[in-house]
């Protein structure tokens, strides 16, 4: 595998491409919007940049990494000789499901299709083309270019040659991955985001406030980081689509989604994207404060 195409140039889509790109593979980065790959593009320039000052790249690390990655605004010529597709785009299944119908009609045939997908099944995707066994999850952490897991999923009908092409290729890049099944939320966020929903419901509750529910989680529980900024920083919008993705999947009423956290998503304060959540950042990260709802 040496040709890679990555669907989606957001947060996520970005830092797999500049990842890839880093260790030496040919990346086509496609987006419907040129002003995104433009802005993916300058972001990924920016990370490189704070790479090379901490001494971890070199100028010319650099270079080769930014001329290893084109961009494109049509999906077919995107994707024509790609040996591994990744799509990042946002965690929406009606989305997805057209994404990958597109992606098994112009892939060449032997290409591996991957969902970069936090929560959807594979096995659902998977059934929309005619490559069952060719599908598969890559579930990157965010910021990729940072973070060593890699959730691989496998679907139902995913091969076994394709399961271990993905983990071979997932340590290439210097990443650790773990195989998983594909069940709502895999493992991370069956597991993490039950813990941000309670979170948000201890504060919904007033059983404590914001800096505070974070303090506990960070002081006592050693978490770089409380659950709440955590939150801020996935996007409320994504916490909810995969909170709704473990209640539809399971039918358990413990995996509902706080009331708190669906009425911050409807009135359009979903984190650090929309500049305020559970904390304001209208000062930057680095000087976020308690939003004045919270205060």
């Amino acid at each position: 595998m040496k040709n890679i195409a990555v669907i989606g140039s957001g947060t996520m889509g970005n830092g797999i491409a500049h990842t890839f790109a880093q260790f030496g593979y040919q990346v086509n980065l496609v987006d419907i919007n040129i002003d995104a790959l433009g802005k993916a593009v300058a972001t990924i320039t920016k990370n490189l940049e704070r790479q090379v000052a901490k001494g971890t790249l070199t100028e010319q690390d650099k270079e080769n990494t930014l001329a290893n990655i084109t961009t494109y605004t049509n999906l077919e010529q995107g994707v024509e000789d790609a040996d591994l597709i990744v799509e990042a785009a946002t965690e929406n299944i009606d989305l997805k499901l057209k994404i990958f119908k597109d992606l098994d009609q112009f892939a060449k045939p032997e290409a591996i299709l991957a969902s970069n997908t936090s929560s959807i099944s594979i096995t659902q995707i998977a059934a929309v083309t005619n490559r069952g066994d060719k599908v598969i999850g890559m579930h990157f952490m965010n910021p990729v270019p940072v973070m060593k897991l890699v959730e691989v999923i496998r679907g139902y009908a995913t091969s076994n040659e394709t399961t271990n092409l993905v983990m071979d290729l997932s340590k290439n890049l210097a990443k650790s991955p773990v195989e998983v099944n594909d069940y709502p939320g895999f493992v991370a966020n069956r597991i993490l985001m039950p813990m941000i929903n309670e979170a948000i419901y201890t504060l919904y509750e007033n059983v404590a406030g914001v800096e505070e529910i974070d303090t506990v989680m960070k002081l006592g529980m050693a978490h770089p980081m409380g659950p709440l900024q955590l939150a801020d920083f996935i996007g409320l919008d994504v916490c909810l689509a995969i909170l709704n993705v473990l209640h539809n999947g399971f039918g358990n009423p413990k995996y509902a989604p706080c009331p708190l956290l669906v009425n911050m998503v409807m009135a359009g304060k979903k984190g650090i994207k929309s500049g305020e959540g559970f904390y304001d950042y209208s000062n930057g990260v680095k000087e976020a404060k308690v939003a004045a709802k919270f205060a």
